[in-house]
């Protein structure tokens, strides 16, 4: 007898049972409907005997139904399984649904292999083994083909056949992580078929109609490791919900930019294009103005030397760094002071005088933090204001 029966009866939702074991809160009967937790797919939950399910899992052959509490019951005794019917209904529906996953995979992806899955209160996700680029357009399409198979009400059966044959089928998908456990010391084993669509070992529960599965959205992909794509997906209320925020969200775009969600898209290429355009037209913009402000810094006369010295404000101190080399000219020296509430410092020196000197006398006299070389240096945490820094560098 197989470790549950909930595999090959998933409509059964109540059933009798014999206690044939109790210790504290773990209870073994002499058959089983519960599900226990495995192969990806979580336990089920219920009531055994009057009393909450904690867990169901497998150990040592058996099935274990741990309780949220001790029970009342005894070994030897007769008690009524319930099984949670929203949750199985979801259970079945989900591990069906990664089933016609896979199968849509199938007709678009190479080298096609199998590297496990798992389902949750939210999504289900199902990792591929394939050399194709899983991009935007092979979810839109895998989402379409999936949503396709579930209309076609295609048939789902399961049936025990020999190892050995099953090892000579090549469209039987295994998972490559529990595919050892699916052969150990086994005469027979498990395939669900979706008809004309998909094969695969499998010891889960599921419905037996894909239109049962009801609406599945594709939510995203992932690398969870070399060689392994990951898809995730939701299925029923979960799918609808998220089908609904996207639906909203595109409204809500093609509005902003005063659109249909029909051209949505190009409308927001173009868009992002002319941004593009303007943010490099500002940029340059910027450029223009920075060059004209140091440009016209006011010159003093040192040492023999001409400095040319000011303060700008709006711009940040590696696009000042960068204009104050182009816009020293002629000049041995230029010092550019930041004018914002961290004030910082640029030279752009010559050479005869270190710029990196000049920064490094500003920041003993203002705190702060610099460096640089004889050419260039830039300094900033500054302490004090621009004007204070200006009036400094005049009594340099």
């Amino acid at each position: 007898m197989p470790l549950s029966l909930a595999p090959s009866n998933p409509e059964v939702r109540a059933f009798e049972a014999t206690v044939t074991s109790v210790d504290e809160r773990s209870v073994v009967l002499d058959e089983t409907y519960f599900y226990p937790e495995g192969g990806g797919q979580p336990a089920d939950r219920g009531v055994l005997g009057g009393v909450e399910l904690a867990h169901v899992y497998a150990e040592d052959g058996v099935v274990v139904h741990e309780l949220a509490e001790t029970p009342d019951f005894d070994v030897g005794d007769d008690v009524t399984g319930v099984v949670d019917d929203d949750y199985r209904t979801y259970c079945m529906r989900a591990h069906t649904a990664s089933h016609v996953l896979y199968g849509a995979a199938r007709h678009i992806f190479d080298d096609l292999g199998y590297g496990g899955f798992d389902i949750t209160e939210e999504k289900v996700r199902v990792d591929f083994e394939t050399s194709t680029d899983v991009d935007d357009a092979a979810l839109v399409e895998l989402e379409r083909l999936v949503n396709r198979a579930v209309w076609d009400s295609r048939e789902v059966s399961w049936e025990e056949i020999p190892v050995a044959e099953a090892r000579e089928r090549d469209e039987i998908a295994f998972n490559v992580k529990t595919e050892t456990g699916v052969f150990a010391d086994a005469d027979e084993v498990r395939v669900v078929t979706v008809d004309g669509w998909d094969w695969g070992a499998c010891g889960g529960t599921h419905v037996s109609n894909t239109i049962e599965i009801g609406p599945v959205e594709v939510l995203g992909r992932s690398n969870p490791g070399e060689g392994l794509t990951r898809v995730e997906l939701a299925v029923g209320p979960s799918a609808i919900d998220h089908r609904a925020e996207l639906q909203t969200a595109a409204y809500d775009a093609a509005r902003a930019l005063g659109t249909n969600l029909e051209a949505l898209g190009d409308v927001a290429a173009e868009t992002v294009e002319s941004r593009a355009a303007l943010e490099d037209e500002l940029a340059d913009l910027k450029a223009e103005t920075l060059a004209t402000r140091l440009a016209n810094f006011e010159t003093l006369e040192r040492d023999g030397g001409t400095w040319k010295v000011g303060s700008v404000a709006g711009f940040e101190a590696n696009d000042v760094g960068e204009a104050a080399k182009d816009a020293r000219g002629e000049a041995d020296v230029l010092v550019a002071v930041g004018d914002s509430n961290a004030p910082f410092v640029v030279v752009a020196s010559a050479g005869d005088v270190s710029a990196g000197d000049i920064v490094g006398d500003v920041t003993d006299e203002f705190g702060g933090s610099g460096g640089g070389g004889p050419t260039f240096a830039q300094g900033g945490g500054l302490g004090t204001t621009a004007d204070e820094v200006l009036a400094f560098l005049h009594e340099y």
